[in-house]
């Protein structure tokens, strides 16, 4: 139920100033108002003048960080961020998270939750599930915070966790090609930095409409000197320097393998696709008969549709694998919630082909006469030198 705004800014006021306090978020903003900053985040921190209360605000091409005194010195800065007509404050003590959210009618929606209980002993069943992003974060809402959206996050930020080594720092330079609206590139982004990594990411997607809008978002949030977007074609956005990690999460058919291509001329040193449609394969399974003895396998619509799903992937991450990368499919969202759940995950090793990589390949695409889109837009294989290197490099990094 909506509360009256002035309560609920006291009560936030109270835990900003509870020596509890772990971490606190400000951002968005009321309807027909603009705050001076559109981000603000506090964290105690302990400095070796005694503990302060550290205090980032962004104007959106800038941060600032200020450490401030307890007492009268905290108090002043709290109060005048609260000032601020934030439209979303996110609250962490050791004790307690609060959510506080003002409406258009200019009320406060408050969720309140006590700090999470310990986990269940092993063989328990009443473990919490623990996510990489806070359900509470404000990014969420910014982007939606549908249960069916957190889930998806979460499972793409495992993705990417299992991905990223432990140790990582950055800088990082992302790539998320085919963003649309972006959501999962604010959340690789979110946790990422949370991380601590040094990340500056950019969105490409064909629409003028979507990179202004997730222009401004990042403008909202804070991020717009680390986030940025980009309008063009996955196959021609300028994007320069060549990205680290590149994102491609459900480019629909031909434009996953575009992707694919960009990522593998780039050298990229990791690679996350989440394809969508499939449609090139299995017209070309459709033109011809299948091999026998498969042809049960095609003749049904429906089974011929999810083997060439299979045989797309299987092939993509064939290719990958001879352009020098260590490529897997696996399931990164539950079936139950999405039927375009696998990621190809893949990480360059930079190492050449075997004989029996290539054969296995060139078997495989000759049985059932089919083209993979990505081995037309990808350059010829290296050939290996008789202690197994790669004579050229793959690819050219532009």
């Amino acid at each position: 139920m909506p509360e009256p705004l002035d309560a609920a800014l006291t009560e936030v006021r109270a835990l900003l100033l509870d020596p509890a306090l772990t971490r606190a978020v400000a951002a968005g903003r009321r309807r027909g108002h603009r705050p001076s900053m559109v981000r603000a985040e506090l964290r105690p921190v302990a400095l070796k003048a005694g503990p302060r209360l550290q205090i980032s605000t962004s104007d959106g091409s800038r941060p600032y960080t200020r450490n401030v005194a307890p007492g009268p010195e905290a108090d002043a800065a709290v109060d005048a961020l609260l000032a601020e007509p934030f439209g979303n404050w996110h609250v962490e003590t050791a004790d307690a998270t609060l959510q506080l959210r003002v409406t258009k009618s200019g009320e406060a929606q408050v969720h309140r939750a006590t700090a999470a209980r310990p986990a269940a002993e092993p063989g328990g069943h009443d473990r919490a599930k623990e996510y990489l992003l806070d359900p509470g974060d404000p990014i969420f809402a910014e982007i939606g915070g549908s249960a069916a959206k957190r889930r998806q996050v979460d499972a793409f930020l495992r993705a990417l966790a299992a991905t990223l080594p432990d140790d990582l720092t950055g800088p990082l330079r992302v790539v998320d090609l085919g963003c649309g609206n972006a959501y999962l590139t604010f959340a690789a982004y979110r946790w990422l930095a949370q991380r601590g990594v040094d990340v500056e990411l950019v969105g490409v997607d064909v629409r003028e409409d979507q990179r202004r809008r997730n222009t401004e978002l990042a403008e909202r949030l804070g991020w717009a000197d680390r986030v940025s977007f980009v309008a063009g074609t996955i196959a021609d956005a300028v994007v320069e320097p060549a990205p680290d990690l590149v994102l491609a999460l459900h480019a629909c058919d031909t434009a996953t393998d575009e992707a694919l291509a960009r990522a593998v001329r780039w050298q990229a040193r990791w690679v996350l696709a989440a394809p969508c449609c499939h449609h090139d394969v299995a017209a070309q399974l459709r033109a011809r008969p299948a091999p026998a003895p498969y042809e049960l396998l095609t003749r049904q619509g429906i089974l011929r549709e999810r083997f060439a799903d299979v045989l797309t992937d299987a092939l993509r991450a064939g290719l990958l694998r001879l352009h020098g990368y260590r490529a897997e499919v696996v399931e990164f969202v539950d079936s139950r919630h999405t039927p375009r759940n696998l990621l190809i995950r893949a990480r360059r090793t930079g190492t050449a082909p075997t004989a029996a990589q290539r054969t296995e390949y060139r078997e495989l695409v000759d049985q059932w006469a089919v083209t993979p889109r990505l081995s037309a837009l990808l350059p010829p294989v290296p050939a290996p030198d008789e202690r197994g290197r790669a004579v050229t490099e793959t690819a050219s990094r532009v």
